[in-house]
């Protein structure tokens, strides 16, 4: 690994993703889940292309698509509680491009650990219920942790496992206040 200026510039990337990250696994609603998430996917991105890491750039040019679809669907249709046929054909379109991306981006297994994350957080920010998110990001956060050993991005190893405590956190946080509530 060389500690030249753009591997330099990949860390501070990573570092703006992963603090925007974090603090989705905070935030109250799933409007500012996804607009933190977005605005951490650019900065992925640009991380991404200095690493040449071409699998998880093709991961955050779904993820964006993703987000926007969601955030256009959120705002059509106002905030809802339930999941309807037009929800699962997103869902189901979103994991098509992700799988015809990886063909497109293969470079051995561990590639595929971009898209499995990525599978798996899109399906949790289709929930509509903060919970499944924070739930989900604990296998979310692992194999991202997976990904960056892979391409030794070593901000983006440190940094996902300080995410996946966060995500543990938030969940847990959540289920203490819905047992409040319940009681």
């Amino acid at each position: 690994m060389n500690w030249d200026l753009t591997y330099i510039l990949s860390q501070v990337f990573i570092i703006i993703n992963y603090i925007l990250l974090a603090l989705t696994y905070y935030a109250k609603d799933r409007k500012k889940v996804l607009i933190l998430s977005f605005s951490s996917i650019v900065a992925t991105g640009m991380s991404y292309i200095f690493l040449n890491a071409w699998s998880g750039l093709a991961m955050c040019v779904i993820a964006l698509i993703r987000n926007i679809i969601f955030l256009l669907d959120e705002k059509k249709s106002g905030k809802r509680d339930t999941i309807d046929k037009k929800d699962i054909f997103i869902l189901i379109i979103l994991y098509i491009i992700s799988i015809i991306s990886a063909v497109f981006t293969y470079d051995g297994f561990l590639s595929l650990l971009s898209v499995f994350g990525t599978m798996i957080y899109t399906y949790s920010v289709w929930q509509k219920k903060t919970i499944y998110y924070k739930l989900l990001g604990i296998p979310v956060g692992i194999l991202w942790i997976l990904y960056n050993l892979y391409i030794m991005s070593i901000f983006g190893t440190i940094l996902e496992t300080i995410l996946l405590i966060c995500s543990i956190t938030g969940y847990v946080l959540e289920k203490r206040k819905s047992k409040k509530q319940s009681k």
